[in-house]
């Protein structure tokens, strides 16, 4: 059967979690819009998977890569003809599989908290204004997804012990949480607390072991949880 936007919408909302909505939906995406790759993805679980940090350098660089920062700006979703020529798009993506770009937004309470994107390849036509319009709605119901589902994860009492983890936070990895839950790069978290980037990294990964998390997410959910001020 043909993936229908209808269905795309139907398997957003009957997703349970972020893993299985990646998994799920993006074969999905694939095939209605007709493109080589497919995928969903969230920045602050790639962000800690250290595998993840060069592709993440150069396709979340606002500075290198205006697909990126349109997106960024805009929070719209964008083909890269809409952005830059041909010939530049090739200099700044040279992969075959990726000659064109179709990216949008993933957005949670005004953040750009992930993206959604499909590529093809040089043989295949070029996305269009259709194709654009398809993906806004596809991203306005997973960015109403996103929401619903993290702001449930955050009012979801913690088990006790997690508590009494996060109890065992520092001030100061309090304060890099707090920077964290409103958006914050590493590099961003280091200016403002006059350290350094790395110091930020490791930092963040003493917090995920003492609170038993994985993601920036669910830190900022158990600590909201602890502390109801902590997101103000």
């Amino acid at each position: 059967m043909t993936t229908s936007l209808k269905l795309l919408f139907e398997g957003i909302h009957q997703a349970e979690d972020e893993d299985s909505l990646r998994s799920q939906l993006a074969p999905q995406l694939g095939e209605y819009f007709a493109a080589k790759r497919s995928g969903i993805f969230f920045f602050d679980q790639l962000l800690v998977d250290q595998k993840f940090q060069t592709v993440l350098n150069l396709a979340l660089s606002l500075e290198h890569n205006p697909v990126a920062r349109y997106i960024a700006e805009r929070h719209t979703p964008v083909h890269e003809g809409l952005v830059t020529t041909p010939k530049a798009w090739k200099l700044i993506c040279p992969r075959p599989d990726h000659r064109h770009v179709m990216a949008g937004p993933i957005v949670d309470r005004g953040q750009l908290v992930g993206s959604v994107g499909c590529t093809r390849e040089k043989s295949m036509p070029a996305f269009d204004t259709q194709n654009l319009a398809d993906l806004s709605a596809v991203c306005l119901h997973l960015s109403a997804w996103t929401a619903s589902v993290r702001l449930t994860r955050s009012t979801t009492p913690q088990p006790q012990h997690q508590s009494l983890n996060a109890s065992r936070l520092t001030p100061r990895e309090l304060q890099i949480a707090d920077l964290v839950a409103l958006g914050r790069t590493n590099a961003e978290i280091g200016n403002e607390l006059w350290i350094t980037e790395n110091s930020v990294k490791q930092a963040l990964k003493r917090m995920f072991r003492k609170l038993e998390v994985s993601s920036r997410a669910e830190l900022v959910a158990q600590i909201s949880a602890m502390q109801p001020h902590f997101s103000k």
